[in-house]
């Protein structure tokens, strides 16, 4: 009941005062404090609560034949949560909550997942991880730039623009020839990615697989110098 009468006060307020969540759930704010800790944690308890119905489809939808498909669909759904219910929404990126909702780290990880499923197809040129960061930034700051400046992106079209952008510094699609360091990277993630969604190869051990992990991690990040600290006695030579 203190949840619905905060996202009910939420969503027409804008803001929350915990006298008035008490005075329409009926309870008294030593009650509220006991079970939220302060009004931080009924500030997280009311997003997670907003943003479970946006989570839930999304944590029961099967994942279609192509993982661009559904990466993209979640973008637009994403953009689309956040017009919807622009204070919750506000609250989870656009604040820096003491208590921090669980919503995020969720919506995170289930964005990850399609970057996987696109690494193990060989269409990501980075790490899914960091593919993830790099999405979830661009997606919060354009549906942000949205709710708090309307004005300034008066064509919808910039949605798609912007995902469009993003996407081309990520796929592979976008890139039918890339240079060797790129096609090194984009063949150490695949690799990485396959290596993680199956069961542990017979041929190598739990130590070799490890080894053989933070090799590949270098060809998707290789360093910015032609020299590798370890080549260097060879050049001396």
């Amino acid at each position: 009941m203190i949840i619905e009468r905060a996202s009910e006060q939420l969503s027409r307020d804008g803001e929350i005062s915990t006298r008035a969540v008490c005075e329409a759930a009926g309870v008294t704010q030593p009650v509220l404090y006991r079970l939220f800790g302060d009004k931080a944690g009924l500030l997280a308890a009311v997003v997670d609560a907003v943003w479970d119905d946006y989570l839930s489809a999304k944590r029961a939808a099967a994942d279609s034949d192509d993982p661009l498909t559904d990466l993209t669909a979640g973008w637009h759904s994403h953009v689309a949560f956040a017009l919807e219910h622009p204070h919750a929404y506000q609250l989870l990126f656009g604040t820096s909550l003491t208590t921090r909702p669980e919503a995020s780290t969720e919506a995170m990880r289930l964005l990850q997942h399609k970057l996987e499923r696109l690494a193990e197809q060989g269409r990501l040129s980075i790490s899914p991880v960091d593919a993830a960061r790099i999405v979830m930034a661009a997606n919060t700051g354009l549906s942000l730039a949205l709710l708090l400046r309307p004005e300034a992106y008066p064509d919808p079209a910039v949605s798609e623009a912007t995902r469009s952008a993003v996407y081309a510094s990520l796929l592979v699609s976008e890139h039918p020839d890339p240079a060797p360091a790129s096609a090194q990277a984009i063949a150490a993630t695949t690799l990485r990615a396959a290596i993680a969604a199956s069961a542990r190869p017979a041929a190598f051990s739990a130590a070799e697989l490890l080894l053989l992990d933070e090799w590949l991690a270098r060809f998707q990040t290789p360093p910015t110098s032609d020299t590798h600290p370890h080549d260097t006695h060879l050049k001396d030579a």
